[in-house]
């Protein structure tokens, strides 16, 4: 058996291995238990299809540029931006909180204000359609 005293030299060590280099690691005695996951609400492919149906179509307009998605803890957002560097004009937040009460649901424009809520995405992405206008005959 080799000697493992402090600064002694391992027979098998080959090329200098010392001992005084190694680090020896501490595991506690008992490990924390392990945190639970932190859930983030994120649109799924439908949903983010239908917006972003609603979006090529603004865009093929020329009212909308640039987007963003977040996706939070409690809600996740799709903004719509006139200019990158510009409030985003519109924001389809879906919040699953809410989904029972006002719907899970709503757009919301630059300035806070709530424009739609309801419990489908389809008839909250209404709001974006074109109104017939009167037209010249």
């Amino acid at each position: 058996m080799a000697d493992f005293s402090a600064g002694a030299v391992p027979e098998n060590a080959g090329g200098g291995y010392r001992q005084d280099n190694v680090v020896r690691l501490q595991v506690p005695e008992k490990s924390p238990p392990p945190s639970k996951p932190v859930e983030i609400v994120s649109f799924n492919r439908r949903e983010l299809d239908q917006i972003l149906q609603v979006y090529a179509i603004k865009v093929a307009e020329g009212e909308w540029r640039d987007y963003a998605i977040d996706m939070l803890r409690d809600r996740a957002v799709f903004s719509v931006f006139k200019r990158t560097a510009d409030v985003p004009m519109f924001r389809i937040e879906k919040n699953p909180r809410l989904a029972r009460r006002q719907g899970a649901w709503c757009v919301v424009n630059a300035t806070g204000q709530i424009l739609k809520r309801g419990h489908e995405l389809a008839l909250v992405l209404k709001l974006f359609e074109r109104k017939p206008g009167l037209s010249s005959v």
